[in-house]
């Protein structure tokens, strides 16, 4: 999709900078699907300390078994 946006010209350097992109649409891109990224990490961190998740091995459960262990438990590779 197509959309146009007025962003000031020392951001989108440093956008195309710190993306290592050399086009201005791909840098905007790359930047914005990283913010989602981290948007969605930033939820899963702090939903997983809340407790929000109930997992069916310990971790030391998880430490002790080989991967044929975590398949029979569901958990993908």
């Amino acid at each position: 999709m197509r959309i146009t946006i007025d962003i000031d010209e020392k951001t989108l350097a440093e956008v195309m900078k710190f993306t290592g992109e050399t086009k201005k649409g791909p840098a905007v891109v790359k930047a914005a699907t990283d913010f989602l990224r981290r948007g969605h990490l930033d939820d899963f961190t702090r939903r997983v300390m809340a407790g929000e998740f109930d997992y069916p091995m310990t971790n030391d459960e998880l430490e002790a078994a080989d991967l044929e262990d975590l398949d029979a438990h569901g958990a993908d590779r």
